[in-house]
């Protein structure tokens, strides 16, 4: 048992050491298959824990001693319960695919080496992660990933731009991050530990305001990297970095951390019922507020991106209701259909010549048949159709903030999930079944890359029906929550949202299959709105960075004008004095005589005035 935790743990660290080492060397197609097969072994031995997890229950291991500083013991610890096996699971599963997929990718790359260096470290952080049993480990973990992004999404840093924004999405979640240290130090102050055990134990005795501050500046965290607003502009910009990094990081596990750090500490945030409400509302805004600017934005990864961000909205929804395995479930499911979209789209940019505006494509479906089928599926799981996983996850929140009283939750969801149906659709229509607008003849992807994303296109179709299992064995370690409405209710609730959906996916085949929409459309003060994020990133460039370079042209100015010339001053006074005093040592007996006489009525004037005093 021992041994699978340390082989799951450590296995992407040493998959990570051995591409470092020939980093600088030439690109070897062996240090892909070393990392891969490191990365699937690691996925091996966490199966074998989950079933040991469901069989015999929780796993606590002790490594070593950390930090012992007084009174502040912390230990090397970890425990593998129902949500860190499922965690481990997701992560592994989806990493295994990329680092498969990255071989072909990547292939003609000079960083090959360097590029799965940075994946073995980003799963081992991402496993550190959810594997602590304690907020240390986790914020290692939590800090681990955030510079494995900011690596790898400047992967390509000689690139225009691309080095602003791996910048921006690591600052981003810098200041956020300061939220769940902030939340990590009251936690020690008014726990007297880090342990999430002690955490538990002691969170019914404290008391309401410190609960609500913990919950807060926890969320904070969260919300920095799960990019939620306002911290959701780095999310789309991430997608400068290679494509794998955008399905590993961006789609399936470094943005779902928040999800999994409000599961985690689901005693906490179900006693700060105010953030709990909070997480509702903020979860259900950006839902619509991320898929409406999907709705228009021509860039094939960004308007998967936005869609991850409006799931995780979703997620977030569930987690702040209380329905923490509706949560988590989610989390899992959205993982394989997202990561299958993002790998899809890797494809077609390689068809493409890296080509991303979805308006200069079409037609590529006789091109790329498997490729395009795979989409379709991620497509129609994202959408939530029967029997795809989608269904049986993000139809169960729409429940959950029904029965909750949430209604007017439940219609802001629902024309969420409209919107995604639209956007989804109307990206499959212009890129493989519109009217090609390139000259090239594009090629379909290399078949083990195709054969690398079949599990996730299976997964698509088949994760949903393990729901009943999935809620019993993660309700072990988290509240039950109970949908409260009749059978009838919420067979009227699927239909709704299935016909909804299915007119919504009509209407977007109907429109690009037959272009009603008319060029003067672009123009529509609505839609530019939407194109331009609702002008939020032009707004943060003119308060906050224009406000940043304000303020150091402040400083700049302080510093030549009152700094630098006080310390020339001083500099310039003590040079002219020690000029004059260079006559002291001229050899002049008359001169040396008028200072000693000088010297010694100064001397004689302090001692009197010292004896007065």
């Amino acid at each position: 048992m021992v041994y699978n935790i340390l082989i799951a743990l450590f296995a992407p660290l040493l998959a990570s050491f051995i591409a470092g080492v020939f980093a600088q060397s030439k690109k070897n197609t062996l240090i892909g298959i070393i990392s891969s097969f490191l990365i699937i072994l690691s996925t091996l031995n966490s199966f074998i824990l989950l079933e040991i997890v469901a069989t015999e229950g929780d796993i606590s291991i002790y490594l070593s001693d950390f930090i012992y500083v007084g009174m502040l013991k912390i230990d090397f610890g970890f425990i593998i319960d129902p949500i860190s096996s499922i965690m481990m699971i997701t992560v592994g599963v989806v990493s295994s695919i990329v680092h498969i997929y990255s071989i072909g990718y990547m292939e003609h790359d000079e960083g090959f080496n360097k590029f799965f260096s940075y994946l073995g470290l980003f799963v081992f952080s991402m496993l550190v992660l959810v594997m602590s049993d304690n907020f240390i480990g986790l914020f290692i973990g939590w800090e681990g990933v955030g510079l494995c992004s900011w690596l790898l999404i400047g992967f390509w840093y000689e690139k225009k731009g691309i080095s602003w924004c791996a910048n921006e999405a690591f600052i981003m979640n810098r200041i956020a991050d300061l939220g769940m240290l902030i939340a990590i130090f009251l936690i020690y102050n008014y726990a007297g530990s880090l342990r999430y055990e002690d955490l538990f134990l002691a969170a019914p005795n404290l008391p309401k305001n410190i609960i609500f501050w913990i919950a807060g500046f926890l969320f904070i965290g969260a919300m920095g990297k799960s990019a939620q607003f306002p911290f959701h502009t780095w999310l789309a910009d991430a997608m400068a970095g290679p494509t794998p990094v955008s399905a590993l990081i961006h789609a399936a596990t470094m943005v779902t951390a928040g999800v999994y750090l409000v599961i985690r500490i689901n005693f906490v945030f179900s006693e700060a019922i105010f953030v709990s409400n909070f997480i509702v509302y903020l979860g259900a805004f950006v839902a619509v507020f991320a898929a409406s600017m999907a709705l228009v934005n021509r860039d094939l990864k960004k308007i998967i991106a936005y869609s991850t961000l409006s799931q995780l909205g979703y997620m977030f929804v569930a987690a702040g209701l209380g329905a923490y395995s509706i949560a988590l479930f989610h989390l899992m499911t959205h993982a394989f259909f997202k990561s299958l979209l993002f790998l899809g789209a890797g494809n077609i940019m390689h068809a493409m010549n890296d080509e991303l505006d979805i308006k200069k494509m079409g037609g590529l479906y006789k091109y790329m048949k498997p490729t395009a089928i795979l989409m379709i599926l991620g497509s129609l799981a994202l959408c939530g159709f029967y029997p795809f996983a989608g269904f049986f996850s993000k139809d169960k929140i729409l429940e959950a903030a029904f029965s909750s009283d949430y209604f007017i939750i439940w219609i802001m969801l629902l024309i969420g999930a409209m919107m995604t149906a639209f956007y989804s659709f109307r990206l499959i229509m212009l890129v493989f079944f519109g009217k090609a607008k390139y000259e090239h003849h594009p090629h379909e992807a290399k078949i083990f890359m195709l054969i690398a994303l079949a599990p996730l296109g299976i997964l698509s179709l088949t994760a949903g029906f393990s729901d009943s299992k999935f809620h019993m064995f993660i309700n072990k370690v988290v509240p039950d929550f109970v949908i409260n409405i009749e059978h009838s209710v919420a067979i009227y609730l699927i239909v709704i949202t299935l016909v909804l959906v299915a007119l919504s996916t009509i209407f977007a085949i109907y429109a690009y299959k037959f272009d009603i929409f008319k060029p003067k459309l672009e123009n529509n003060l609505i839609y530019k709105l939407l194109l331009n994020q609702y002008n939020i990133p032009k707004l943060y460039s003119k308060v906050f960075i224009n406000g940043y370079y304000k303020i150091a042209n402040i400083c700049v100015n302080l510093d030549n004008t009152i700094i630098d010339k006080t310390v020339d001053c001083m500099a310039n006074s003590i040079s002219k004095l020690g000029e004059k005093t260079d006559e002291i040592h001229s050899g002049n007996l008359s001169l040396m005589l008028r200072w000693l006489v000088a010297g010694f009525v100064v001397l004689l004037l302090l001692a009197f005035f010292i004896k007065g005093n």
